[in-house]
């Protein structure tokens, strides 16, 4: 199997590699963080310039046509320079959402803007006490007349200060923790009765609270099926969570990269701190765990896409779980090697390491995905 990138694909990374390299120097990266959005308006219209808005999306939609693949090369040097634009909130959640559930009527109303740049999305699932559980929601969507009322809350919702519309996950039916009984909603930002408290996060991304208080939309805002919306709101996430494993993998090359220059060039001892034995074995080991994430990203990529969701599943968590593991390993290592200044804002280094801590959470931990990789094998035993 020839696992080498095509033509097209190497211009791809060369143009992203190059934006990265052109954009985000640390210094403008902390600059562009502390705006009033956390990013740049002029970068996402370089990204929709580009194609890049377009990438997972099909041709009659106005998207290129590709696939996880590519959407992996972009993550991945986005993770090299941290980037700060709301691609995986609005792209790979909230346009994979509306790409593979919307109807045809909310796919030309969203899809093209957004691949143009004038949309942005956000897909609102979590809940104070679901911690990970996609299907442990109390956030109610009753039936009236033809439509339905939202009422409840959500918690850290990615680009929720930016999105023009959310995509909301309420229970129609069942359960507080049945499967069954999920729909997700298309919301309006100006919706009566919505409210956000917005914040950023740890690693300098935004997000938001968000309070429903009886928000009224119609049928015609229901994305997917009624009652059926889990099914379609895991396989998004499990696409997304391959492709921020992916922007983890560009996160740690920075990572070893950096330590690397630093301890060929910090003293010790009257000697360049590589020099000594244990040290360079660390920096083996961090290499190590990075190019076994590298190879795990890749094998998740090219079984993301299979019919089976068992397939699909497990390889999401699998690549979660080494990413957990090797993104704690290589991301502790930089801040001991550097020593105490690594843990300081003004190192990039730090910026890296939160970054990591903040992936390794996202769509569930290292633990999760460990307990979840072997219900699936046991259900299919």
């Amino acid at each position: 199997m020839d696992l080498s990138l095509n033509d097209d694909q190497n211009m791809l990374k060369d143009s992203v590699e190059r934006f990265v390299r052109e954009q985000y120097a640390f210094e403008t990266r902390r600059k562009n963080s502390a705006t009033a959005t956390g990013w740049l308006e002029s970068n996402w219209a370089k990204f929709a310039e580009l194609g890049w808005l377009g990438i997972p999306f099909s041709e009659d939609a106005g998207g290129l046509g590709w696939g996880t693949v590519e959407t992996a090369i972009v993550m991945e040097q986005f993770g090299r320079g941290l980037v700060l634009e709301p691609y995986l909130a609005t792209v790979l959640l909230g346009g994979e959402a509306i790409a593979r559930g919307g109807s045809a009527a909310q796919q030309q109303a969203i899809l093209p803007a957004l691949i143009e740049g004038k949309k942005q999305l956000a897909l609102a699932y979590a809940e104070k006490q679901s911690r990970y559980n996609l299907h442990d929601v109390t956030t109610s969507a009753k039936k009236e007349g033809a439509g339905y009322v939202l009422s409840g809350h959500k918690g850290v919702v990615f680009n929720g200060p930016s999105a023009d519309h959310i995509i909301v996950a309420a229970r129609t039916s069942g359960g507080q923790r049945d499967a069954k009984g999920v729909t997700l909603f298309l919301v309006d930002k100006n919706a009566k009765g919505l409210t956000r408290r917005d914040y950023p996060t740890q690693d300098a991304s935004r997000a938001s609270e968000l309070t429903l208080d009886k928000v009224s939309v119609g049928a015609d805002a229901v994305v997917g099926k009624v009652d059926d919306g889990f099914a379609l709101l895991e396989e998004v996430i499990d696409r997304a969570t391959v492709a921020v494993c992916a922007e983890a993998v560009g996160c740690m090359d920075a990572l070893n990269a950096a330590t690397h220059e630093y301890i060929k060039t910090r003293k010790q001892f009257g000697v360049p701190i590589g020099k000594f034995q244990v040290l360079q074995h660390r920096m083996v080991d961090m290499f190590t765990h990075a190019q076994e994430s590298r190879s795990m990203v890749l094998m998740a990529t090219l079984k993301i896409d299979d019919a089976d969701a068992a397939v699909r599943r497990k390889a999401a968590s699998a690549v979660k779980v080494q990413i957990g593991k090797s993104g704690r390993f290589v991301g502790q290592g930089a801040v001991q090697l550097h020593g105490g200044m690594g843990v300081t804002d003004e190192l990039n280094v730090s910026h890296y390491f939160k970054r990591l801590t903040m992936i390794d959470s996202i769509f569930g931990n290292q633990q999760f995905h460990l307990t979840r990789y072997g219900q699936i094998m046991a259900e299919a035993a």
